[in-house]
């Protein structure tokens, strides 16, 4: 019997990027004449004294992976969002880079903008290097999309593939067995025979998935021929602006430092809280989160031996 320390809840950071922004300003102040940056003459935030309160945009980043594991700290700094901004005056800005990945599991991140926008937010999303199929999927929900120049826009299209072992187990002499209850519980298999029956269900099945990404993709953006952009290909910024799959390019930088001279900019972010070793300094974390599992490991099983009891 083994036992698992239990995961820790994670923990929502918020930064005024306004603050670290001054800080920052003044850090490199200190520095001597001849060795400051020419950046600095590119810094010139409007002061924005007598202001009783300014708008506040709140800056969420999404960086998405084949399956799109990020939505579950995503979805609990919309949560906090929802609950405590003010819907008609702040406004949300999301940094978002995915090449794409499952389709439930971008179907549910992009339905986490989705409820900004019905909650009475303005979302902007900002593309900096790429949001293709369903990146661009969560993208496309925005009020609107700012990409830079070089950024990879686009590939509205669906993909499976799979391997077939089929001929190789059969030249090593091995039965493959498959049993299911449903006519189509099973279309294509990695180790049986596919049947042309299964193989055309499939392909319906990626055509019907397709046709639901598109009118997706055209419920969000009807400015866009969704016809003619979703063939699979992708763009580059330039060419995506023209084609109505981004408004403006940009890179979020530029966004974000034009923002912070009349708005209160707060980055809202999601991390795991640290683990005892972690908060210990050791350099070996797993010192800790194997030592105590083996330690009660053993306390059970001397139990179970006194006791003389089955699990």
């Amino acid at each position: 019997m083994l036992f698992q320390l239990p995961k820790l809840p994670a923990e929502i950071h918020v930064t005024h990027l306004n603050e670290r922004l001054e800080t920052q300003k003044k850090k490199i102040k200190v520095v001597k004449p001849e060795q400051k940056f020419s950046v600095l003459g590119l810094i010139k935030a409007k002061k924005s004294a007598g202001k009783k309160s300014k708008e506040r945009i709140f800056v969420l980043d999404f960086k998405g992976d084949v399956q799109a594991s990020a939505v579950a700290s995503f979805r609990e700094e919309i949560t906090l969002i929802i609950a405590t901004a003010t819907a008609g005056k702040d406004r949300v800005l999301i940094r978002l880079e995915s090449p794409g990945g499952v389709v439930h599991g971008y179907g549910l991140a992009a339905a986490q903008i989705a409820r900004l926008r019905d909650a009475g937010f303005h979302v902007t999303v900002c593309v900096d290097k790429v949001a293709a199929s369903g990146g661009y999927m969560m993208a496309c929900v925005a009020n609107e999309v700012v990409a830079s120049p070089f950024s990879i826009i686009g590939s509205i299209g669906v993909v499976a593939q799979i391997p077939n072992f089929n001929r190789l187990l059969k030249e090593k002499n091995v039965d493959f067995e498959q049993y299911t209850a449903g006519e189509y519980k099973r279309t294509v298999t990695m180790f049986g025979e596919n049947t042309d029956e299964g193989k055309a269900k499939f392909k319906q099945e990626l055509q019907e998935t397709h046709e639901l990404f598109k009118l997706f993709v055209e419920k969000y953006r009807p400015q866009l021929n969704v016809e003619h952009v979703a063939t699979g290909e992708h763009w580059y910024g330039e060419q995506a602006l023209a084609l109505n799959l981004v408004d403006q390019l940009q890179t979020s930088d530029t966004v974000l430092l034009n923002l912070m001279s009349e708005h209160d900019v707060y980055l809202v972010s999601t991390r795991s809280k640290p683990t005892l070793g972690e908060k210990l300094g050791l350099q070996a974390v797993q010192v800790a989160d194997e030592l105590v599992p083996a330690v009660l490991n053993k306390l059970v099983d001397g139990l179970i031996k006194h006791h003389h009891s089955k699990f």
